[in-house]
């Protein structure tokens, strides 16, 4: 299992949404310090506060919006010496293209993508070896999707920085990394007009309604028939069994798994609507992973590196 203890960590955008499982994940993993800034919920701030205290975090509370260079400055600040920022705030005016205005280009890229930047100018110099920086960006950055222009532009402008950022601080000891998960149903997507059918397109994208969630070290990529992980990590894999049958299995290859061999790990089986999760370290290479269940479902290459 993989242990943050006594780790100092910021996840900015932390208190709703994906931000605040991240925030909650780094405290079951043994992080000492867990700062979230947030923009303006207090509400939802301190709720989240709680349950990292109750998970045996000190939570620490940055209020303040991350687009403006002075306040995000000043919140990592005050998050003092990091040893992991995540930098998952995210916003954006959901509008065609025509329809939008400087403005709004301003306010979502600076929020987006230049955030990042400034977080990694203050933060970094004082970060130690072996430290990490993750961005979270989202499929419009490479995908045209519906009135998700300007936000799209800021994301694919975000993993743009990510690559410069990876190489000038690799001397430095610190890793870089974006990580774009997909769809993930959480609040945020109450913004976006088609919410329902985007829902269903994407569950129905899905073989069997079921889904592989990757939980682990920040720096994963997703893909939907290609997951990505470290080497040697110790990697959390959770079937999210929504309509069906279904158990998640890794194997040492493709013809490892049709021949008969067992999985190096497999999630129990369960009817739907259920959650299991296996964990799993896997040795560098390529491997394959398909539903145990129901062998033409959910395949694909699962790759350490």
């Amino acid at each position: 299992m993989i242990s943050f203890e006594s780790k100092s960590v910021l996840v900015t955008g932390g208190s709703r949404g994906i931000g605040k499982g991240i925030a909650l994940r780094f405290a079951e993993l043994g992080a000492a310090r867990v700062a979230i800034g947030y923009l303006r919920n207090d509400r939802a701030a301190e709720e989240t506060a709680a349950e990292l205290a109750a998970l045996g975090a000190e939570p620490v509370l940055l209020r303040g919006n991350i687009g403006d260079p002075e306040k995000a400055a000043a919140l990592v600040a005050e998050a003092g010496p990091l040893d992991v920022v995540v930098s998952n705030a995210a916003t954006g005016v959901i509008r065609p293209l025509l329809e939008l205005e400087e403005k709004h280009w301003d306010w979502t890229v600076n929020g987006n993508a230049r955030a990042l930047l400034t977080l990694a100018r203050h933060a970094a110099p004082s970060m130690p070896d072996g430290s990490a920086i993750v961005a979270i960006s989202s499929l419009g950055s490479v995908r045209v999707l519906a009135d998700y222009a300007v936000v799209g532009v800021s994301k694919a402008a975000l993993e743009a920085l990510v690559r410069y950022l990876a190489v000038e601080l690799a001397p430095q000891g610190i890793r870089v990394n974006a990580v774009s998960a997909g769809l993930v149903e959480t609040g945020a997507l109450d913004y976006f007009e088609k919410r329902d059918e985007m829902l269903a397109f994407y569950r129905g994208r899905t073989p069997a309604g079921a889904t592989a969630a990757i939980k682990m070290l920040p720096g994963t990529t997703f893909d939907t028939d290609e997951l990505r992980i470290p080497a040697s990590t110790a990697v959390e894999i959770t079937a999210d069994n929504t309509d069906g049958f279904h158990s998640f299995a890794v194997f040492e290859s493709q013809d490892a798994a049709e021949s008969g061999e067992d999985p190096i790990a497999e999630t129990e089986a369960c009817s739907a609507p259920c959650k299991k999760t296996v964990e799993v370290t896997l040795a560098a290479g390529e491997h394959f992973f398909r539903c145990a269940v129901h062998p033409t479902q959910m395949t694909g290459t699962l790759t350490a590196e």
